[in-house]
C-alpha cells in the first residue's frame, strides 16, 4: 500500500500540461475563495446514486439562513481549467441552487483520480451519507479500477478488513433487493442475512411488508435450507461435507471477488459457482484472475 499511496498526488500540473501550471500555483495561493455555482458539476467520482429532494430543500433552507458553513471540495477540470469538478460537497452544491445562490465557497485541490474517489468515498461515510450499496460499490470501483487490495481500502478509509469484505459481498445481491438497501427500506443486516437466501427477492419483499427483523430472516433462510435438504442419511453425509473450511473458503472467495460463490463436494471431486447478476461483473471476475495470472 505504501508504494501505491506515495504515488498519489503527482499534482494538477501533470494533468493539465506545463502551459496551465499557473492555474495549480493560483489554486494553491487561494485555497479558498468564491465561484459561480454554474462553474462547477457533479464529480464522475461521486459514490452517491440517489439525492433525496426533501433533504435537498431541507438544506436549501438552512443555506438561505446561515450560507454554507463548510466549502465544497473541487478539483480544476482538465478540460476546461476554468471549470471545476466537485470531489465532495455535491448535496451542499444542488441546496445551494435550490436556494438560488449565484456563488458558493469553494477549496480547490491538486487530486488524481485515485484520491478524487478515495476523499470522496470518506467525506460520505464520515457523514454516514451513503447507503450500504453505495459504500459496496465505492469499494468495489476502487479495488476494479484501481487495483487496491482489500487491505489497501481498508487502510485508506480507515475500516476493517473484514467490513470491507462484507460490504462488497453485498453486490452479489439481485437487484431489485439492492434498490430497496438504496432506498433504505431494507438495512444491510437485512442483506447480509440474504445473500445465502435461496429466494432472497421473495424475503427482501416480505421484510418490508411484514417489518421482519434481521434475526426472524435469518431463521428464515435457515428454514428454507433445512427444507431444500434430501431426507435420510444421505442429509446427513450433505451437512458433514460442508465443513468449516468449506463454509471459511467459500467467504473468502466471496470476499475477494465481491460476488456470492458456493463450493459442493461429492466425495471424489467438486464444483465451484460463482453467482454474478451482469456480465460486468463477470468481466471484472475475468480481469482480476488475468492480473494475478499475470503477476
Amino acid at each position: 500500500m505504501t508504494e501505491k499511496r506515495s504515488q498519489l498526488g503527482r499534482g494538477l500540473s501533470s494533468l493539465l500540461g506545463e502551459e496551465r501550471e499557473e492555474y495549480a500555483t493560483l489554486d494553491r495561493a487561494r485555497a479558498g475563495k468564491n465561484v459561480p455555482v454554474e462553474f462547477l458539476r457533479p464529480g464522475k467520482f461521486q459514490p452517491r446514486h440517489r439525492f433525496d429532494m426533501d433533504d435537498i430543500r431541507g438544506l436549501a433552507d438552512s443555506i438561505r439562513k446561515n450560507g454554507i458553513l463548510q466549502p465544497i471540495l473541487v478539483r480544476r477540470d482538465p478540460a476546461s481549467p476554468d471549470q471545476f469538478e466537485i470531489i465532495a460537497g455535491e448535496r451542499r452544491w444542488r441546496a445551494a441552487q435550490e436556494a438560488q445562490l449565484h456563488e458558493v465557497p469553494v477549496i480547490v485541490r491538486d487530486l488524481e483520480d485515485k484520491e478524487a474517489l478515495e476523499v470522496a468515498l470518506v467525506e460520505n461515510l464520515q457523514r454516514q451519507d451513503l447507503s450500504p450499496i453505495e459504500e459496496a460499490s465505492g469499494y468495489a470501483r476502487l479495488m476494479a479500477e484501481f487495483e487496491y487490495t482489500q487491505e489497501d481500502m481498508a487502510d485508506a478509509i480507515g475500516k476493517s478488513r473484514s467490513h470491507v469484505a462484507n460490504m462488497t459481498r453485498l453486490l452479489s445481491l439481485p437487484q431489485p433487493v439492492k434498490d430497496l438497501v438504496d432506498e433504505g427500506k431494507i438495512s444491510a443486516g437485512h442483506a447480509r442475512a440474504l445473500l445465502s437466501a435461496a429466494n432472497p427477492i421473495d424475503l427482501a419483499k416480505k421484510i418490508v411488508a411484514a417489518g421482519l427483523s434481521v434475526r426472524q430472516i435469518e431463521r428464515e433462510v435457515q428454514r428454507e435450507k433445512k427444507a431444500a435438504r434430501p431426507g435420510g442419511a444421505k442429509a446427513k453425509t450433505e451437512i458433514k461435507g460442508k465443513d468449516s473450511d468449506t463454509r471459511a473458503l467459500e467467504r473468502d472467495l466471496a470476499a475477494l471477488l465481491g460476488l456470492k460463490v458456493s463450493i459442493s463436494f461429492d466425495g471424489r471431486g467438486g464444483t465451484l459457482a460463482i453467482h454474478y447478476n451482469t456480465l460486468e461483473q463477470l468481466d471484472d471476475v475475468l480481469k482480476r484472475l488475468h492480473r494475478r495470472s499475470a503477476e
